[in-house]
């Protein structure tokens, strides 16, 4: 293992993991042998729709709120989020016995908000724009000293998202590849950090959507850019990159890939054809799924994605100096 310089490192994620392990799932990893037929490699999946609340964003949440002073957690939390992030604050909070207040759009899912509502923290309603849900949020932190917890631009939450693959290469060691979507950046630089902490020579690539892919043209040009989004069915990743994750991503990152949304649907149309299961459509389950992959059981690959990611993987790992051949999303797992 090779240690990292800055505070985001393999320390930070393994002391992440000791402080959340009571409180999450180790989730499993799981093969698929219709798939590995399909796509002529072993694949394996880190199933974090397993986890509490249903997605990754359980580790990274559960991390910061443990992670605060007494003094500073007694005033509360807040953060802003129209899904999984909040719900995982909310929870941790419950957890921890502090106040949580999550702002919302007022057109969230009411399925997200019942789900936000079950843990007891209060909900406060904003209109459905990045601008008014970060001004009400800073209004709620003013009013009542709450502490932000930010879904990505928080090391804590990064250090958490960390454990995934921490426990990924802990079951499936000597991995040469891995795959992770990219939104804000809190998932992949945790799984990019820890990775080539405990694999130097492993390749970490992030797939984003083709319509959202301010990440991967940021990381052309070298410099963190701001774009305007289109419309993505994988709209879990339409969220731009943060500042300090971009910094981490020039970093740790081999390359980014972009998957177009003629091939999202194509690829749930394969998945549907392979396992005989509609695809789920949520607009959150973008970054649920782990991907590993092993070519012909001999050399081995990871990828840890999700929906924008079904065919980049014909795209990332030719790149990255591997055979490949044709790689599909998971079966469901319910």
């Amino acid at each position: 293992m090779v240690e990292l310089a800055g505070s985001l490192n393999l320390d930070a994620i393994l002391t992440a993991h000791e402080r959340i392990r009571s409180h999450i799932c180790r989730t499993p990893v799981l093969p698929s042998s219709r798939l590995n037929e399909a796509s002529g490699a072993s694949l394996f999946f880190k199933c974090e729709n397993f986890q509490k609340i249903g997605a990754f964003k359980a580790r990274g949440a559960t991390n910061a709120i443990f992670a605060l002073d007494d003094a500073t957690a007694q005033r509360g939390v807040a953060t802003h989020s129209s899904g999984n992030h909040g719900a995982a604050v909310a929870r941790a909070a419950k957890l921890r016995g502090i106040p949580a207040h999550i702002v919302m759009p007022s057109n969230s899912a009411t399925v997200k908000i019942r789900a936000i509502e079950s843990y007891g923290a209060q909900i406060v309603f904003c209109e459905p724009t990045e601008e008014a849900r970060e001004a009400t949020c800073a209004e709620v932190i003013k009013g009542t000293g709450a502490t932000l917890i930010h879904s990505f631009e928080n090391e804590d939450v990064m250090a958490g998202q960390g454990t995934a693959a921490l426990e990924l290469l802990e079951d499936v060691p000597d991995l040469d590849l891995v795959m992770c979507p990219v939104g804000g950046g809190g998932l992949l630089s945790g799984t990019a950090v820890a990775a080539k902490s405990m694999q130097p020579n492993i390749k970490v690539i992030a797939v984003e959507p083709a319509n959202a892919d301010d990440a991967a043209q940021s990381f052309r040009a070298g410099r963190r850019l701001v774009t305007e989004k289109k419309f993505t069915i994988a709209d879990g990743l339409r969220t731009n990159v943060g500042e300090p994750n971009f910094a981490i991503i020039q970093r740790y990152v081999d390359d980014i890939v972009t998957v177009s949304e003629e091939a999202i649907v194509s690829a749930e149309d394969r998945h549907r054809a392979i396992s005989g299961r509609s695809v789920c459509c949520n607009s959150r389950t973008s970054n649920r799924r782990g991907w590993k992959t092993r070519r012909n059981h001999s050399d081995r690959r990871q990828c840890r994605s999700g929906r924008a990611a079904v065919e980049s993987v014909e795209a990332a790992v030719p790149a990255a100096g591997v055979d490949f051949v044709q790689a599909t999303r998971p079966p469901l797992q319910r």
